[in-house]
């Protein structure tokens, strides 16, 4: 039988050897460090155990509100302050043509002493120079301000103004912005909304004038744009000569654009260059002259027959319009309403009916 081996304990020396052994075994080669995935793991440890849970629900926040302001941004939501000798007012052609001094004083009063409570519109221009945006909308409100700092003598607090920064956008759509804000804030004539149709159709947003009409003022009815696309015809043939054209009444405007359409513009431009007008009433009665002379001769009726001159379509006064075809229509009132009188040779009941369909579709409009 083998003799069993008495189990000794290890002496505090051996203890020492075998824990410098191990120590050894089980550490990095030399020159290797920790692996990079521990310290990895290592670090984000530290991290989360030195974060608090109010501090990651702080931090949670802030990166919500940054991507709600990123957000903001891109869309043009946000109201900033904007240097006003960084605007460029002219960057787009205004639509607006005329502006009242009464009103720009009262404006200027009213930010003056309240501030700006509308932010301009603008959009930035991507390109070199002494402007970094052009104005969409808010020509008065940048034109009130930049006044204000003339009159402070350069107040810090007219140096600046709030402005809300567009995205960036096609052509046309900045012309249909810029018309839309104008509509809803100070209406504009029907000649100053042709000229803005001619010339944003000339500078390429829309295929033509008719275009540009129909996109410009799609809100409004088949009549309103009619009476627009005729004060544009009178802004192309007659707008660099008309001194006082914003104040052509709807009648006189339908009156000229037919003159114009019957092809009545050398005589309409001549008149014109005869003398400047000194308001818009002497401007009237140089273009009524030529009108009324152009109207057909009335018959003799001594002489008998049909009249040689054949009758120019048109207006005759404000309530009467002659047609090409030898009709007249007149418009009258009694209790009841409006009436519209035809007269000339007797028209069909087919025709009589095409009319009140067309009527209908116009007061449906």
């Amino acid at each position: 039988m083998a003799k069993r081996r008495k189990l000794e304990a290890p002496s505090a020396e051996d203890l020492s050897r075998i824990e410098a052994e191990f120590r050894d075994e089980t550490s990095a080669p030399k020159g290797r460090g920790v692996a990079p995935i521990a310290s990895v793991m290592a670090e984000t440890a530290g991290d989360t155990q030195l974060e608090t849970a109010a501090e990651r629900a702080a931090r949670a926040k802030a990166e919500t509100e940054a991507g709600l302001y990123r957000d903001a941004q891109g869309k043009g939501l946000l109201i900033v302050e904007i240097p006003t000798e960084q605007i460029d007012a002219n960057a787009m052609v205004r639509d607006r043509t005329v502006m009242d001094e009464d009103d720009q004083a009262e404006l200027r009063a009213s930010i003056g002493a309240g501030g700006l409570r509308l932010p301009v519109e603008v959009f930035e221009l991507g390109q070199e120079g002494d402007h970094r945006y052009g104005l969409l909308s808010g020509f008065r409100r940048l034109k009130a301000v930049r006044e204000l700092a003339q009159m402070t003598q350069g107040a810090s607090s007219f140096d600046t103004i709030k402005a809300i920064i567009r995205p960036r956008t096609e052509a046309d759509q900045a012309f249909v912005q810029m018309v839309e804000e104008n509509e809803v804030r100070a209406d504009l004539s029907n000649y100053e909304r042709g000229r803005i149709a001619v010339i944003s159709a000339k500078q390429g947003a829309f295929a033509d004038t008719q275009d540009a009409v129909n996109r410009l003022f799609a809100s409004g009815s088949k009549a309103k744009r009619s009476k627009i696309r005729s004060y544009a015809l009178i802004f192309e043939e007659l707008g660099d000569m008309l001194t006082f054209p914003e104040a052509l009444t709807e009648t006189r405007g339908l009156q000229l654009s037919t003159a114009l359409r019957g092809g009545l513009e050398p005589d309409l431009r001549q008149a014109l260059s005869a003398h400047a007008p000194q308001d818009a009433e002497e401007e009237w009665e140089m273009l009524a002259a030529v009108l009324a002379a152009s109207k057909p001769a009335p018959k003799d009726k001594a002489r008998g027959g049909r009249p040689k001159t054949k009758p120019v379509a048109g207006w005759i006064d404000d309530v009467t319009i002659q047609t090409s075809t030898g009709y007249t229509i007149r418009r009258g009132e009694d209790s009841h309403g409006t009436i519209l009188r035809f007269e000339g040779r007797r028209l069909d009941r087919a025709m009589m009916e095409s009319l009140m369909l067309e009527i209908q579709r116009l007061l449906e409009a």
